[in-house]
């Protein structure tokens, strides 16, 4: 594994970076996207290396020469680049990088395989989408959009291997995510920042991550996808991200949704694991909700002591076993219908099966 340190500042480049970081917020949003699928771009099509990536401290007139880039790539960077609205009612990052909406970001961000999320674009627009594949080992992960049509996307590094990317150690970055979550005024936040260090699985920035940018992208200068966002570090300037070859090397196994991988950024769901957290008995009509656990699946869809369980999905219930026996069926973050009879009225409920308190 190759491991290298970068380090290298001045008081005179922190004042033009801080110049420069002031000058690149306020950017405004542009669509330019062509159709092209990244999966079969080719690596010769990435623009010439910058000169100033060569250059351990850059002078002014390297600072407007990285302005003058970001400020070309920034706009479509920023338009594919969307928040995840999680069950939990947290909130995570990814970005677009097809023109029929296939979405990067990380596994850990994706809840698993096979669920249903939403995602805002930078407009503010909703879609729902559907978790596919993902590589729990290294934290890389696929979405897609659900809803056909023709979404802003970016391009990417399609080396498949480390040795062969693009970036290099040193180089010129810059990262977006929707930091705290989804705001429409103020859109993704925008990082720069340089590769301080390269390892196999992994590359560091020092771009400014926080949470909710898990799962978003980090740029080149050039306007490339290099890496997803991965771990935020106890220093809001070391943070570790997946790269790009991570995800063509398992492409084409997560866009068929498979779990690759033990861990650690996902766990393969287990078949009786879904809570739902209530008491009941045997009545003539069904079963008698008798106690609820405030924390659990039941209690946050409105189901109350007293209710009636009739049906799950197409179980029907008459006896407590049955509710046991199709509970064992089932998965952490299933969503199954209950249909529960309030006040003498039947009604279907929709519920997310989870572990209790969260």
């Amino acid at each position: 594994m190759l491991h290298i340190n970068l380090k290298s500042s001045s008081k005179t480049l922190k004042n033009y970076l801080r110049c420069l970081l002031i000058l690149c917020s306020g950017l405004t949003l542009a669509c330019t996207a062509t159709a092209q699928d990244p999966a079969e771009s080719n690596i010769n099509d990435i623009p010439e290396r910058p000169y100033f990536n060569n250059k351990k401290a850059p002078n002014a007139e390297d600072l407007l020469a990285i302005q003058k880039l970001l400020q070309k790539n920034v706009a479509q960077a920023r338009a594919a680049t969307v928040c995840i609205l999680l069950p939990s009612g947290g909130s995570g990052s990814g970005v677009i990088v097809s023109e029929t909406g296939l979405i990067l970001t990380a596994a850990h961000v994706s809840t698993g395989v096979d669920k249903k999320l939403t995602i805002v674009m930078e407009d503010g627009t909703e879609y729902d989408a559907i978790s596919l594949g993902l590589h729990s080992d290294t934290d890389a992960a696929m979405m897609q959009i659900t809803k056909k049509g023709k979404y802003p996307f970016v391009k990417l590094d399609t080396a498949a291997e480390a040795s062969k990317a693009s970036t290099k150690l040193g180089d010129w970055v810059f990262s977006l995510g929707h930091s705290g979550g989804y705001d429409k005024a103020r859109g993704s936040g925008l990082r720069l920042g340089r590769l301080v260090r390269i390892a196999e699985t992994t590359i560091q920035s020092d771009c400014t991550l926080i949470g909710g940018d898990s799962g978003g992208p980090l740029f080149d200068i050039n306007g490339y996808l290099v890496g997803i966002h991965s771990r935020v570090g106890a220093a809001t300037e070391a943070n570790l991200h997946v790269p790009i070859h991570v995800f063509h090397t398992h492409w084409d196994a997560m866009k068929k949704g498979e779990f690759i991988g033990s861990g650690p950024f996902a766990q393969k769901p287990v078949k009786g694991g879904g809570f739902l957290g209530v008491a009941v008995e045997d009545i003539d009509s069904g079963l008698k909700v008798t106690d609820i656990d405030d924390t659990a699946s039941a209690a946050k869809a409105k189901i109350n002591i007293g209710d009636i369980l009739t049906d799950a999905n197409d179980t029907k219930l008459t006896k407590r076993s049955d509710l046991e026996e199709f509970l064992k069926e089932q998965f952490i973050g299933d969503d199954i219908t209950l249909t529960v009879i309030k006040k003498g009225a039947d009604k279907p409920i929709k519920v997310t099966l989870n572990l209790g308190a969260r």
